[in-house]
């Protein structure tokens, strides 16, 4: 193949297609967007409202009561993410091309997974991680009015989670600063394809990730059998606001890693004859990210 000007600009619209592609076939089967909200960013950070602080609805007595969202609120810096692949000058000249093409397509598959990679990380990480109120998001001492909340089991074995994703907020934040961007260093004056003869390809992107409501989630590390997961389930349903309202949640999603299908599929899936109380309480999410 002669490589000039041409040639490598029909090659990145080529690798950019095939990596376009996959990342949309990614994005189809991501499972981020079930626990976690997305929000925009158009900076280096974004600055987010006490979750606390929101109020349910009240007779309108008099003037209405303020809440201040300001205070207490948190930020979500954006962080710089990306995956680049060198192809040797001599595979273009020697249409070897086709080699390469599943290297374009994981990237853009990459890309997209990184999301989700993300996302069930920050869930995982949640036993010994800070959330906005200053206690790790699963822990035993929220402060709520006054007093302390637990949305945590304890134990010592493999985590296991129940979320209520039935509501606007979610209980993780997925803050997108810039799209996955499909990138080259294909011009011969570049200082690879100059000294290594190597056409650079890449991708990038800015976002991160953040604990959202934490009422929304609550996290196990007790063997999961029927007592643990109607403890959580109570535990969610108890949750009332500063006020002392309840907040109304429920457990409706129990997410685990793969080892722990047997199990949840033993609570959530088996039996509907009767003799399993918790058959079909809850959909089931089981998650290789974990």
């Amino acid at each position: 193949m002669l490589i000039n000007a041409s040639t490598l600009q029909g090659l990145f619209r080529s690798f950019n297609t095939v990596f376009k592609d996959a990342a949309a076939k990614a994005l189809a089967k991501s499972m981020w967007e079930q626990v976690a909200m997305r929000t925009g960013s158009t900076g280096k950070s974004t600055d987010y409202p006490n979750l606390g602080a929101l109020p349910q609805m009240r007779e309108w007595v008099g003037e209405r009561v303020l809440k201040d969202m300001e205070a207490g609120g948190f930020t979500i810096k954006n962080k710089d993410f990306e995956s680049t692949v060198a192809v040797d000058r001599n595979s273009i000249d020697d249409d070897q091309l086709g080699v390469y093409t599943p290297f374009f397509a994981d990237l853009g598959d990459t890309a997209i997974r990184h999301r989700d990679i993300l996302v069930f990380g920050l869930l995982a990480s949640g036993f010994d991680t800070p959330c906005w109120d200053g206690q790790y998001f699963f822990d035993t001492d929220h402060p709520v009015g006054n007093g302390v909340v637990s949305n945590t089991g304890g134990g010592a074995g493999i985590p296991w989670y129940l979320l209520d994703l039935s509501r606007p907020l979610k209980p993780l934040i997925l803050q997108v600063r810039k799209e996955p961007q499909f990138v080259a260093k294909d011009q011969p004056s570049d200082d690879q394809v100059f000294m290594r003869k190597q056409y650079v390809y890449g991708v990038d992107d800015r976002k991160n990730v953040g604990f959202g409501l934490w009422q929304l989630a609550y996290g196990s590390k007790q063997a999961l059998d029927a007592t643990s997961y109607a403890a959580a389930r109570a535990a969610m349903g108890s949750f009332k606001n500063e006020n002392g309202e309840p907040m109304g949640i429920q457990g409706t999603h129990l997410v685990v890693p793969q080892s722990l299908e047997g199990p949840a599929r033993k609570i959530l899936k088996n039996s509907a004859n009767g003799d399993n109380e918790w058959f079909g309480t809850a959909e089931l999410l089981v998650v290789p990210w974990l």
